[in-house]
């Protein structure tokens, strides 16, 4: 299910805010008592802010074991779809939802803003979405302002927008599969509990989240596969994920089966790999198909992924990219030199580019 979704003539309207504390410390949850509305004057400046964050994500949709009528995320983005009049009612019941599963003591505390969002284009239609963002740091922010004829400095603490932790937009399509969304974390953390617990979401098993997961599963089993008394440069890291990658490059369509036989090979390989795509899907939450067609912008995207950085005793590092060219001969080679007692890496190339 491909979704081609446009944010150029979104107008964020109107948003409900939470501190949303830690149970577990005793910290509180204190909600807004009204809608914040956003003026005319602040749409143009705050709409971007929000949105910006869900560029190339994979789609999502809420989901539920039996009904999504059970759902009760499902069924407060529903209400305030029908009527924007609920937003805060049911914006402040999606705070205290969050606030009842921020109950293991690694969750942060945050600022919540529940935003409502009009006019977003998603495949030629205008729709309305609803944008969850939570925000677990604050950043100093520095003020030059004029007073009594003379300049001041003042500083405050706020919100980065470039730095939201967690994230969520939830489309008001396709509800009757459970709403198309987007989501991010970028806490670094365990995913399943924003995704999962608190908004019982489920990847769309569609080309792009398919061809991603099996792509990653690919690489990350192929170099963790790698004997731990292997004394093998890195970059041979990177091209044995590279020639995993090159496998999707020459297909339109995936199938499991074969991908045993031509990249895994072994039967010990194929066991260990059956392993560590049942570990995935509990990740996920739900099984893979083993059966699809690739997605080849999300290959293209997974290659530009993949890298290693060499950090030398000598204050060097080295980035190293793979080759997917047809490269015959490797542009990187080991040695050891007896004068100096030392290492070297002889590096091969053709032009140079300074970094900006």
């Amino acid at each position: 299910m491909s979704v081609k979704i446009r944010f150029n003539s979104a107008i964020a309207t109107g948003i409900v805010l939470a501190k949303v504390g830690n149970p577990q410390r005793d910290e509180p949850l204190q909600t807004s008592k009204e809608v914040f509305k956003i003026s005319e004057d602040d749409r143009a400046t705050l709409t971007p802010l929000f949105l910006k964050p869900f560029k190339n994500l994979i789609g999502h949709r809420f989901h539920h074991h039996s009904s999504l009528d059970k759902h009760e995320m499902n069924n407060c983005v529903k209400a305030i779809f029908a009527s924007s009049i609920g937003l805060l009612e049911r914006g402040c019941e999606i705070a205290q939802r969050l606030y009842s599963k921020s109950n293991h003591p690694n969750i942060k505390s945050g600022d919540l803003c529940i935003t409502l969002i009009d006019d977003i284009e998603v495949d030629g239609e205008m729709k309305r979405g609803l944008c969850i963002l939570k925000a677990e740091s604050m950043v100093p922010f520095i003020s030059i302002t004029t007073h009594d004829g003379d300049l001041q400095l003042s500083t405050e603490q706020g919100i980065n927008p470039e730095k939201i932790d967690k994230g969520c937009l939830i489309l008001d399509h396709l509800p009757e599969k459970g709403y198309y969304s987007l989501t991010f974390d970028r806490s670094g953390e365990d995913t399943r509990f924003w995704v999962r617990e608190f908004l019982g979401l489920q990847a769309v098993p569609d080309a792009a989240f398919l061809t991603n997961t099996y792509a990653g599963m690919a690489v990350e089993f192929l170099e963790q596969a790698k004997p731990a008394d292997d004394e093998s440069p890195p970059w041979d890291t990177c091209n044995t994920a590279r020639d995993a990658l090159n496998y999707f490059d020459d297909r339109e369509h995936f199938d499991l089966q074969e991908f045993e036989e031509k990249v895994l090979k072994t039967p010990e390989a194929v066991t260990k790999f059956a392993e560590h795509r049942s570990r995935v899907e509990e990740e996920q939450g739900q099984p893979l198909e083993t059966s699809f067609e690739i997605s080849q912008k999300d290959i293209s995207k997974a290659k530009k992924r993949i890298g290693t950085v060499l950090k030398l005793d000598t204050g060097i590092e080295i980035h190293v990219k793979p080759s997917f060219s047809d490269q015959d001969k490797p542009v990187l080679e080991r040695g050891f030199d007896e004068e100096r007692g030392m290492k070297f890496i002889k590096v091969f190339f053709n032009e140079s580019h300074s970094a900006s």
